[in-house]
């Protein structure tokens, strides 16, 4: 399974009732649209209000979400939590749910010492099989970790581990990991398709976007593995435009957009958020949003 973690793998973004709940039917519906548009598997990440999903939902989401997916691609899961055991969990939950792989970032509501962080990956790696790709999403949450940390987990764990890099300056960090695992570690991009082109010139193996701009980035990456670069920019411009937007309200500011777009595009029936939201968009920016649509769009049809 892990030589099918490779190329465009989206994370979806949880729709909810009026009521709250989560939208079975509509992100069954959203899974589809995944495959149907190009992707080569999908996760359930941070965008996907991952922190204000319940213990249950988290627990419940990797089986469903696998029989949603039917064996057209890998699932992967991001089992993030502030302890080890809870981390443990959902890993040993996703595992028996049929994922494919796990997603984990270091917890957020302190700074750890190397050693502590050491033995909270060890703990989720030991208690599972299958493959995890190690998230440094520092750039908008959480707290960084070194080159030489990362590097070293690759060494002990081989193959079984992957890096999703999300740390600035990405570019360079993206490279330096790169170079310390001897070019032999999978490297995925992870920042909305901000720096999708510098990434994949650097030697991505993939990249993990959200759903909302999905044909775009489907779009986008084949250009750029066609070599067809006049293409490529082409429909970066607008995606990195729509990236930036979002990136400035943090992880909220990426949640609240990408359900505004998904409800655009008329893939969400509404907009109903899990409040509270640090982010709120006002009307300047849904204008700018719109008129970026278009633009990705007319890139789309040339």
């Amino acid at each position: 399974m892990k030589s099918q973690l490779a190329g465009v793998l989206p994370v979806v973004h949880m729709p909810y009732l009026n009521n709250l709940n989560i939208d079975y039917s509509t992100l069954e519906n959203e899974v589809d649209y995944a495959f149907s548009t190009g992707a080569n598997g999908i996760c359930l990440a941070l965008v996907s209000d991952l922190f204000r999903l319940t213990a249950e939902e988290r627990m419940q989401l990797p089986k469903q979400l696998c029989s949603m997916a039917n064996e057209r691609g890998p699932v992967i899961i991001n089992v993030a939590a502030e302890s080890s055991k809870q981390a443990c969990e959902y890993a040993r939950a996703a595992e028996t749910g049929g994922s494919s792989a796990l997603m984990v970032i270091p917890p957020i509501s302190r700074s750890l010492s190397e050693d502590q962080l050491r033995a909270y990956f060890d703990a989720i790696l030991e208690s599972v099989k299958i493959p995890v790709f190690i998230q440094d999403a520092s750039s908008y949450i959480g707290n960084p970790m070194s080159i030489e940390f990362q590097a070293k987990l690759y060494l002990d764990y081989g193959d079984r581990i992957l890096f999703k890099p999300e740390a600035s300056p990405l570019g360079p960090c993206l490279s330096a990991l790169r170079k310390a695992t001897n070019g032999q570690a999978a490297l995925f991009e992870g920042s909305g398709g901000l720096l999708l082109i510098d990434s994949f010139r650097r030697g991505i193996t993939g990249t993990i976007p959200g759903v909302e701009l999905l044909d775009g980035t489907v779009a986008l990456w084949k250009a750029l593995s066609d070599g067809d670069e006049e293409l490529a920019y082409r429909l970066y411009f607008p995606i990195c435009a729509l990236a930036t937007l979002q990136l400035q309200g943090g992880l909220d500011g990426f949640i609240v957009c990408e359900r505004y777009i998904m409800h655009k595009r008329e893939l969400f029936p509404n907009m109903v958020h899990r409040e509270p939201l640090s982010f709120k968009l006002d009307a300047q920016m849904i204008s700018e949003i719109d008129r970026l649509l278009s633009k990705l769009s007319e890139a789309l049809e040339s």
